[in-house]
């Protein structure tokens, strides 16, 4: 028996392929299955026009039979077989495609639907065997043909025999090693769970003689006999064959959809929205997305990874895509099915190409939309969902310079003074008073801190409404977002806050000329601590404050210097501001006159009274317990 290279091609590049292309073992059988289910598909779409063709849509299958013995798997389907020449063109020659060349000759129909593009996927199975048998009929002939392969040496072809149309596909098995394992697809449970990981969406039945062991009828379960159970033989249909995502969303429950969810994400409570759609156009797909109730217990850690599954037409491609999710989205779970994507060879990566940017960002868009309906219908629901993920959106509002801020600023909630209640941007803006210039926030730790702020009193006292930053992240993102509804953000802290009336600003102003020596000794004690002392009419019954000039917050410094691996020693331009209608603001000019070197405890006592105020640490107790104590002898 003459053995036949293989064409075109070289031994070096088959070894390739067999070695190179595909990342893991097990997809050889997820390509298998694909291939038999493409050759039935072919036999299908010829029944619809041809009456020779007795089989009926409920006759196809795939069966896959485990022998531990032999060492061999054989996969096998009622398709429409090959030819010689067809095992010529197609095994013989790497790279040759007769799915893909079927599909093209058959593109104006919108019915056919293959999934083989590059006529490599077979050889995926020398991956774990060293030996392959396809014995093959085509329909319409009686004639069979065997063709074996042992892998770069060649080929050899023979004729054969079998009853029907279609193809078996005999693997045999490697020898294990210390390494690789290939005993484990002998394995009943394992070949059932790689049908179910990648080919559960088969559109038709994927058999397998399964034996379990019953007990015998009649023999109590406590007895010790040794034949009291006996091996039943049963055939199994190992896929569900029509996915959930292809039924119309009127046809399915809510209990179907948790049911799907729980199963393929593994999360035991009900998701908080679920969203099931279908794009047709520039890129045509099918999704099926959730968002969580809660956070997964490593959401907020780099363990965990973001990404939706990948199907191409019902085969799983990839088991987490992060190109279809942009980060700040990074909670939803779901998947996507489309027949339209480019992949590469191996169909276990995508090109990235116009198609795949396509649907990412007509499913950034449905969740953004979703999320929208969400907070406006449900509320509560919404504001839980915001307890679990909230962060994320905020630092989705900070990352990349603020270029999302268009998608995700009409979903960001913050605590408000008003009633301490959660509040969009747009709420906020609706109940601004008439001279309300700014969008006024305050940073602290907690609720309770910022409201003690000198300045958050002051501004709330004059009825505005404050915004309570509590995460480190949220005044990064404001900083990024700069402006809502061309309202400017301004921190209460900060030397921008402008709630005077333009008398009070020149009373200020001519109390901080006449007193201008007075605050400068006041700043020559304290170094550089502060950038300045000055006196302020925006304190109600506070004394002193600490306000910030620049770009850079104390609230922001606090967290920069926090950071790990982030610069050391980031410090904002702080100010010491002190209440000109506050009984301190005399005892200081009377000091100025009178003791010079009181006035310098007192300079730092204000100051350390002004930090611990603004939720900051005392930069030196043991100097401030010192000078109270001077001060109370």
């Amino acid at each position: 028996m003459e053995k036949k290279q293989f064409r075109t091609e070289s031994q070096k590049l088959l070894d390739m392929m067999i070695n190179s292309i595909y990342t893991h073992k097990e997809i050889f059988l997820r390509e298998l299955i694909s291939n038999a289910s493409d050759a039935i598909d072919k036999l299908y779409y010829r029944s619809l026009t041809d009456d020779s063709v007795a089989l009926t849509r409920s006759d196809y299958e795939i069966r896959i039979d485990l022998d531990r013995e032999a060492r061999t798997i054989t996969i096998t389907d009622n398709g429409c077989g090959m030819t010689d020449v067809d095992l010529e063109n197609n095994l013989g020659t790497i790279a040759k495609s007769g799915s893909y060349d079927f599909k093209h000759e058959n593109e104006s129909r919108e019915d056919v639907d293959i999934i083989g593009q590059f006529g490599v996927g077979f050889y995926s199975a020398f991956m774990v065997s060293d030996k392959i048998t396809v014995t093959t009929r085509a329909f319409g002939t009686n004639r069979a043909w065997i063709w074996e392969s042992e892998g770069v040496d060649g080929y050899t072809m023979t004729e054969g025999c079998r009853d029907t149309a279609g193809t078996t596909i005999t693997l045999h098995l490697r020898a294990d090693t210390d390494e690789e394992a290939y005993s484990e697809y002998l394995d009943t449970w394992r070949i059932k769970s790689l049908v179910k990981k990648y080919s559960d969406y088969i559109r038709y039945p994927i058999r397998m003689d399964v034996t379990t062991q019953k007990l015998r009828e009649g023999v109590d379960a406590a007895s010790d006999a040794a034949d009291k159970y006996e091996s039943v033989t049963t055939t199994e249909t190992l896929n569900s064959m029509v996915p959930l995502w292809k039924k119309r969303a009127q046809e399915i429950t809510d209990e179907e959809y948790a049911s799907f969810y729980h199963d393929k994400f593994y999360d035991f409570e009900a998701p908080a929205r679920t969203v099931h759609f279908k794009s047709e156009g520039t890129a045509t797909f099918d999704a099926m997305l959730f968002v969580p109730a809660k956070a997964p217990f490593n959401y907020y850690t780099k363990d965990f990874e973001k990404g939706l599954q990948l199907y191409s037409s019902g085969v799983l491609i990839m088991e987490k895509c992060a190109d279809l999710l942009p980060d700040y989205f990074s909670f939803v779970r779901g998947l996507v099915d489309s027949a339209d994507l480019s992949l590469n060879i191996s169909r276990e990566l995508l090109q990235h190409d116009h198609q795949l940017k396509v649907i990412a960002k007509a499913i950034e868009k449905k969740i953004k939309n979703e999320l929208a309906k969400m907070l406006e219908s449900d509320r509560a629901k919404y504001e839980a969902f915001w307890s679990a993920f909230g962060m994320q959106l905020k630092f989705g509002l900070y990352a990349d310079y603020g270029q999302h801020k268009d998608v995700l600023q009409d979903l960001v909630l913050f605590t408000s003074s008003a009633e301490r209640k959660l509040v969009t941007l747009a709420e906020y803006v609706s109940r601004m008073k008439e001279d309300q210039k700014s969008i006024y926030y305050a940073c602290g730790e907690t609720l309770d801190k910022i409201e003690m702020l000198p300045q958050c009193e002051s501004v709330t006292g004059k009825g505005y409404e404050v915004l309570y930053l509590t995460d480190d992240v949220d005044e990064f993102a404001l900083k990024m977002l700069m402006n809502y509804s061309e309202k400017a953000f301004v921190n209460v802290c900060a030397e921008e806050l402008d709630i005077t009336s333009e008398e009070e600003k020149e009373a200020v102003k001519a109390e901080n000329e006449s007193s201008e020596d007075m605050l400068n000794a006041m700043k020559e004690a304290l170094g550089e601590a502060v950038s300045a002392v000055r006196f302020t009419n925006t304190l109600k019954s506070h004394p002193v404050c600490l306000t910030s000039e620049g770009g850079l917050s104390v609230g922001m410094e606090q967290v920069l210097n926090r950071m790990p691996g982030g610069e050391e020693g980031v410090k904002a331009q702080i100010v010491l501001e002190i209440n000109a209608s506050h009984a301190i603001a005399d005892k200081l000019k009377s000091l100025y006159v009178y003791d010079r070197e009181k006035l310098t405890a007192y300079a730092k006592i204000l100051y350390a009274q002004a930090r611990l105020i603004g939720g900051m640490s005392v930069e030196n107790p043991a100097e401030l317990s010192s000078l109270v104590c001077d001060l109370m002898i």
